[in-house]
């Protein structure tokens, strides 16, 4: 596979650090894994599988219907954007686009450092023929750039912002960074939901995250580093209250590009992807200090959690 500048540059840019006498280098950021329609198919394929299904996507609806009369009664009677951060394929969103359609007017709005993604998701939303999707070159973007994107939504009758991060998509980021982001680029009447698992000490996430459709994905970041299959092996850790998926070479290899070499060691390890896990008081803990309201909801078992957000 042909090595790819900007991986090869953040790696090169944030070097390693030592765990002992093993070498880590950490390049688990979002905006890699979706760099080539195949990295944001391979995502998609991925949120269909019954693993990603049953710890993710099934916790998240069944709260999304119990508590939907919360949130249709906090949004305003007349029109909203529903913001939909990291939009995937649009299949989070649907859920609240064909309710809130009974009770206002609405305009989806997919934001995704993908364009694929994003046009993947105004296709689907596009079927269900229910609100207006706005689709232009600003729904593609990374969350840093936020307060400069959302107030292109607010106009013709849409001033208010009904914003989703949905998916367990707020473990992927720094936590301190993503919402800063998104809280000023709130409006007072905004709402925030979130969405993101739970650990309550008895969950085992780590078995969960050792999957072939998972390595399947993730493997195209070595790759574009180029390395090969048989130069690593996947694995998964749970330290510093996140899960860590991870790439081991299996012996020394050298990659010259760019005018730089890059010396890899065997056993060095690579971290191509994280997912932050809070107990139920860390995850509002962690919101209140960017949110002056938020409430929680949570599954039985606290396993999964909404967090409605406002500023």
């Amino acid at each position: 596979m042909e090595i790819n500048d900007l991986i090869f540059k953040e790696l090169l840019k944030r070097g390693y650090k030592l765990e002992g006498k093993t070498r880590v280098w950490d390049v688990a950021d979002s905006k890699l894994w979706y760099l080539t329609p195949k990295q944001a198919q391979g995502f998609l394929d991925l949120s269909k599988t019954e693993g990603y299904k049953k710890t993710i996507i099934e916790k998240e609806v069944s709260l999304i219907k119990q508590n939907m009369k919360d949130f249709v009664h906090a949004l305003p009677k007349t029109s909203c954007n529903i913001i939909d951060l990291g939009c995937g394929d649009g299949q989070k969103a649907s859920l609240f686009i064909h309710e809130l359609a009974k009770h206002m007017r609405i305009r989806y709005c997919p934001i995704d450092i993908s364009s694929y993604m994003v046009s993947k998701a105004a296709k689907n939303i596009r079927k269900m023929k229910v609100g207006e999707v706005l689709e232009f070159k600003w729904n593609i973007s990374d969350f840093e750039n936020l307060n400069n994107i959302t107030p292109l939504f607010r106009e013709a009758g849409f001033e208010t912002h009904f914003m989703m991060l949905l998916g367990n998509t707020l473990g992927n980021f720094d936590r301190e960074d993503i919402l800063h982001g998104i809280r000023t680029s709130m409006n007072k009447d905004d709402i925030l939901l979130i969405g993101n698992g739970l650990t309550n000490g008895y969950e085992d996430w780590t078995e969960e995250y050792k999957d072939t459709i998972i390595n399947k994905w993730l493997v195209q970041i070595p790759q574009q580093l180029g390395l090969t299959k048989n130069d690593i092996a996947y694995d998964v850790r749970f330290v510093n209250s996140r899960i860590e998926e991870l790439y081991i070479l299996k012996n020394d290899k050298t990659i010259k590009h760019l005018g730089r070499t890059l010396n890899f060691k065997k056993g060095d390890v690579i971290i191509t992807a994280i997912s932050y896990k809070y107990t139920k008081p860390e995850f509002k803990k962690i919101l209140e200090k960017f949110f002056s309201s938020v409430k929680i909801y949570s599954d039985s078992k606290e396993t999964y959690a909404l967090a409605f957000c406002k500023r």
